[in-house]
């Protein structure tokens, strides 16, 4: 639903094949075997499974992976197991008590009315509202200085096609605010199809209409004529691992088949890039960037007019990253280059040498650059401080205006305006706030409430505070912990603890819907600042990637002993939670220390880290995590890869796998896998391992309000089931 914060955070990931490494030498038997009796020994008749003898010899290691078979998603036999195991699951949960009060709270707290914060363009504003009786929100414009009742519709993905497996992904107005070109994906997946529409008649171009638009993101020109935009293979005979290296960089003129489009600059070639093109406001000047992954990008720039020139390098070859904003023929860079926590750079379009770079913001002792907007002609500045939120507003030669109000420490997401406009709009969350959206004079200041989400709860039952504790190595770590009043007053409390660490993503205050049951029945959770994150950084960043990612296991698990410690909770009573890069932090530490959790909730993981480059546009993780293919981090992959290290006979905490059958980022082979591997493996009488998986979903889950009730009331009952201390305490 793009009107919440999502618990789970995304990156660039997506399906593909299942050869094996190069490095590797594969052997296979053909005999299988089956777990059923190894689970029945569990108290669980899990689904039967065929566990294989598939190895792989990698640098003299004998790698075993008894569930290659369930690789392939296309198969009749893995889509029966998946059906088996899902109805398994089902089944489980539907017997479990509270689901009817628990669905009732979800609903009461889903089904609102809500909106996004607006995009002006010209004399128009563009938006998305959130209906308590629709399923998808509706996107809308209305004139600048309008109401709700002159609203228009735009998009209402609720009446295309049945209303299930349409989704609305990208919008973008043009700078007139008269077309829009925006991209629509089925079962909410990453694949997309972008079509044009006329705002004023609503009329859909049937000629502009562009396939592999997966990573679009048209950039319109001042004339509102065309678009720039990254154009993603469709060729079924380029391999899915290669084609992230395939994408060009076009420009599409409306009113034109897509097949006459002028290549602006062909393929990277390399699986491990990716590469995005933007035009700057005043269309003088064309930006493109190619990423290395996380911490490195190059950045070349041309002259718009210069059709045949050649690019101009901006900056090429260092391990840093630059983001680059341009206005009136200046650059302006934010970078992490000689400053960890990032400074701001101005640069004359006429002079790019490097050693005509001016710093007009310097690295800021204790708050982290996370990037630079221009918008009413100045500098929107957006920082974390100890990975909370801070706006400043400046001049355009660095020199501090304002700082932003903002009612407590939460989260914004920068601001939406234009360069040469003064109006701008922001939002604001936190643990105890709801949503709500700001509008702002840029050169007067001030704020005022533009929408805010009325929510059927007291959010002054709420508390929050920010804990710092050591971790393994002596790190000192940060860790937002939220409860109702008084919880902890007579001992500790059930926990659900979230972590990401990884892709220089931060994870800042933000309000959760789904821990308000959680927490009105006297339970807490906690948020934490892992390394490999982005809330210190790129040293905190740097920290927890390649041969440093065990620091991301060793902080979470410290995170999880420090509650014990402090007795805000125990181990029975501690759930963890994460999905994406996420999912491989929670299924890491419940191999390390399954001893250390109560429950599990692993949403879309990688969990088989011998064989992620295999797959989709995986190759691009490479620099996050290091290549196995290489045998310095072979070994140290395998070292910690959670499908490798499972062990047989260990009683394993209660697991729940949630898997999307649509996710085309991480490839759902590794959550088949892993709960494969846990089953046959875990000797826990009482604490299953199920396997959940939504049909008509992507990386992000379904779009639709009754399948996030759905899933929602399924892990709650799930934790009040397996977590010690969890009662419901909740309205009736």
């Amino acid at each position: 639903m793009p009107m919440r914060r999502a618990i789970l955070v995304s990156f660039v990931l997506c399906v593909g094949c299942a050869t094996a490494p190069d490095s590797a030498k594969q052997t296979e038997s053909s005999d299988m075997q089956m777990t059923t009796d190894d689970a029945r020994e569990t108290g669980f008749e899990y689904p039967e499974t065929q566990r294989g003898d598939v190895v792989d010899e990698m640098f003299g290691t004998q790698v075993h992976d008894p569930y290659r078979w369930l690789e392939d998603g296309s198969k009749k036999e893995v889509e029966k197991w998946m059906t088996r195991q899902d109805k398994f699951t089902r089944r489980y949960l539907e017997d479990l008590p509270l689901r009817e009060r628990l669905r009732k709270r979800y609903r009461e707290l889903y089904y609102i009315d809500a909106m996004s914060s607006p995009t002006p363009r010209d004399d128009r504003i563009f938006y998305a509202r959130q209906h308590a009786d629709k399923q998808k929100d509706v996107h809308y414009w209305r004139p600048v200085d309008g109401s709700a009742e002159d609203e228009e519709v735009l998009l209402d993905p609720n009446e295309m096609g049945d209303g299930e497996n349409v989704s609305v992904g990208t919008l973008v107005p043009s700078h007139d605010g008269s077309k829009v070109a925006y991209t629509l994906k089925e079962n909410n997946a990453d694949a997309a199809t972008l079509y044009v529409m006329d705002v004023e008649s609503g009329e859909v171009s049937d000629v502009d209409v562009i396939e592999g638009a997966k990573w679009a993101y048209p950039s319109w020109t001042p004339d509102n004529e065309g678009f720039y935009y990254t154009h993603f293979p469709t060729d079924s005979s380029i391999p899915e691992d290669e084609r992230t290296g395939e994408a060009d960089v076009r420009y599409h003129e409306l009113g034109t088949p897509p097949s006459k489009d002028r290549i602006v600059h062909g393929p990277t070639g390399n699986p491990r890039t990716t590469q995005s093109i933007k035009v700057s406001r005043d269309g003088d000047w064309l930006v493109r960037t190619v990423s290395f992954g996380w911490n490195r990008t190059d950045v070349f720039v041309r002259r718009r007019s210069n059709t045949d020139g050649e690019w101009k390098t901006l900056i090429e070859g260092k391990p840093n990253n630059y983001r680059v904003r341009v206005w009136n023929d200046h650059f302006y860079v934010v970078t992490d280059d000689g400053a960890p926590r990032s400074r701001l750079m101005k640069v004359d379009a006429e002079s790019l040498d490097r050693s005509n770079w001016k710093e007009i913001v310097p690295e800021q002792e204790k708050a982290v650059l996370k990037f630079s907007q221009i918008i009413g002609g100045k500098l929107v500045l957006t920082y974390l401080k100890n990975a909370h939120s801070h706006l400043e507003i400046r001049d355009l030669d660095g020199s501090l205006v304002r700082e932003v109000d903002l009612p407590g420490l939460g989260s914004t997401y920068g601001m939406s305006g234009e360069p040469d406009r003064d109006r701008a709009y922001f939002g604001f969350e936190s643990f105890t706030q709801p949503r709500r959206i700001f509008s702002t004079s840029i050169q007067e200041g001030g704020t005022e409430v533009w929408s805010s989400e009325e929510l059927p709860v007291d959010t002054e039952d709420f508390v929050s505070k920010q804990v710092w504790f050591e971790s393994k190595d002596g790190t000192e770590v940060s860790m937002f912990v939220v409860h109702e009043k008084g919880a902890l007053k007579d001992g500790p409390i059930p926990f659900m603890m979230y972590g990401y660490g990884g892709f220089n993503i931060s994870l800042t205050p933000f309000f959760d819907e789904s821990a308000i049951p959680w927490m009105e029945a006297g339970g807490g959770f906690a948020v934490v600042n892992l390394r490999g994150g982005g809330e210190y950084g790129e040293s905190w960043h740097e920290a927890g990637m390649k041969k440093n990612k065990q620091n991301t296991f060793d902080d979470f698990i410290s995170a999880a002993e420090f509650l014990i410690d402090e007795e805000m909770t125990t181990s029975e009573g501690l759930a963890i939670e994460g999905g994406s890069n996420g999912g491989l932090l929670v299924s890491a530490v419940t191999v390390q220390r399954p001893e250390l959790f109560g429950a599990v909730l692993c949403h879309v993981p990688l969990t088989d880290m011998v064989r992620f480059p295999d797959f989709g546009p995986a190759k691009l993780w490479v620099p996050e995590y290091g290549d196995p293919t290489t045998e310095e981090m072979f070994d140290y992959l395998y070292s910690y890869s959670p499908y490798h290290n499972v062990e047989k006979g260990t009683e394993y905490p209660a697991f729940m796998m949630l898997s999307s059958a649509n996710d085309d980022r991480v490839h759902p082979m590794h959550a088949r896998k892993m709960t494969a591997q846990l089953q046959w493996a875990t000797t826990s009488k009482d604490e299953p391992v199920l396997f959940r998986l939504e049909k008509d979903a992507g990386h992000g889950g379904a779009d639709l309000v009754r399948s996030t009730v759905s899933e929602k009331v399924d892990v709650m009952t799930f934790l009040f089931e397996h977590l010690e201390g969890a009662q419901w305490s909740g309205p009736e």
